[in-house]
Parts: C-alpha cells; structure tokens; sequence
C-alpha cells in the first residue's frame, strides 16, 4: 500500500514539474475553455446581460460546466501522451508496482491545473452571464463561495477521472484527439448534470437540501469513477 502511494505520488511529482516547466497543457486547457465559454456566452445570452437569477443561473451553470467538460478532455489527452510521444511509455508501465498507482499518479497530475483552470473559469462565468449581479441584486445575498468551491472541486475531480481513464486507452490510438471525447463525455453526463443542477440551485437560492442530494450523489459518481477506474486499469493498458 505504501509502496502504491509513493510511485502515485512520483508519478504526480513528475508530471507538475513538466507541467510548471512547459506550461501548455495548462495555456491549452485554459483558452480552450475561455474560448468555449466566450462563444457559449454570447451564443445563449446574446450579449444581454439578465438581472434575473431565474434565467441567469441556469444559463451560467451550463455554460460554466460545459467548458470545464471539455477542457477536462484537452488536458487529459497529454496524461498519457508526453510519454508516448517520447517513447516511454513502455518503460513507465514497466515500472514495479501495481499499474493502478499509475493511473492514480496520472490524476493526481492532471487535477491540479484543471483546477486552477475553473478557479478562473467559474467566476469569469458567472459575471459573462450576469450570475453573480443577478444573485446579488434580485435575491438580495452574497454568493455561496464556499459552496460553489465544493462543487468545483467535486465536478473537476469527476471529469479529471474519467478522462483520465479514456486517456489511457486511446493514447496509441491514431484518432486519439477525435476518441477521447467520444468515449468519455457519454461516461461524464451524470456529473454534467449534477454540477449543473447543484451549481444552478445555488445561484438561484443558495444551500438547501436538493444542493445535498445533487453533491452527494456527484460524491458517490467521483469514487466509484476513481476505484473502476484503478482496477481497469491494468486491463485498459495492457490490451
């Protein structure tokens, strides 16, 4: 157990080096999803800013989720490919100990940038779609920061699973790119829609106990992703 969990952590280590090193998978990830909210953001709200959370909450959770899905899909396509590209992949996989420390090693690597990402992502959204004035304004309170922190996390670390999981598989797939989105976005669709409603609930009336329903059950889609996926694993490499 020890054992895993340090040749996770060296795995992690690893790959924040390259990525605080190279910086494009988080340059990447980051405009992909600027650009996509931006596009989002005019296309549904068409520049017009609502003062009402009714229409601006559901409008922004959309929009904000959606982005982060499918920059959640750019940065896992380089989990896997840094090492593919330079032909160690091979002698990754050969290292000793068991291979789903690997994958766990691998998350751990992609979770902190798409992390940071939605840090700027989720306010730029709300303000994009009125969100945050709307909640302000018309329902006359502050917005739930913290709570809307807890769902970042729990709906980013969901995403970063799965993808990072059908990042493994494609990696020596020629289509990867066109693959990847494919195979995971079907997988991502309980945690879209969780976000989303916990996100929408929260900007429109703040904590209550559908907000729990929603995190828990997002709670439960983020473990049962993360232990499917680490027992998957040696399978989805080696074959």
């Amino acid at each position: 157990m020890k054992g895993a969990l340090r040749q996770a952590l060296t795995v992690a280590a690893k790959d924040l080096r390259v990525a605080g090193r190279t910086r494009d998978t988080l340059l990447a990830t980051a405009f992909f999803a600027g650009i996509v909210l931006l596009v989002l953001g005019f296309a549904l709200s068409g520049g017009v800013v609502s003062r009402d959370a009714r229409l601006s909450a559901p409008l922004a959770a959309g929009a904000i989720w959606t982005a982060l899905a499918l920059a959640a899909a750019v940065g896992a396509q380089r989990a896997f490919a840094q090492e593919q590209e330079a032909g160690a992949l091979e002698q990754l996989l050969a290292y000793p100990g068991p291979h789903g420390a690997l994958y766990l090693g691998k998350l751990l690597g992609v979770l902190p940038p798409l992390l940071l990402v939605a840090t700027v992502t989720v306010p730029t959204g709300l303000v994009l779609f009125g969100a945050a004035e709307a909640a302000v304004t018309g329902a006359g309170r502050a917005l739930p920061w913290a709570a809307l922190a807890l769902t970042t996390t729990l709906g980013v670390l969901g995403f970063a699973a799965a993808t990072t999981f059908y990042g493994s598989i494609t990696v020596n797939l020629r289509a990867r790119e066109a693959l990847l989105p494919a195979l995971a976005f079907p997988i991502l669709v309980p945690a879209v829609l969780a976000t989303v409603q916990a996100t929408r609930l929260l900007l429109e009336g703040g904590w209550s106990p559908e907000v729990t329903t929603w995190l828990t059950f997002l709670t439960a889609f983020d473990l049962g992703t993360v232990i499917l996926a680490t027992l998957l694993f040696p399978a989805a490499v080696e074959g």
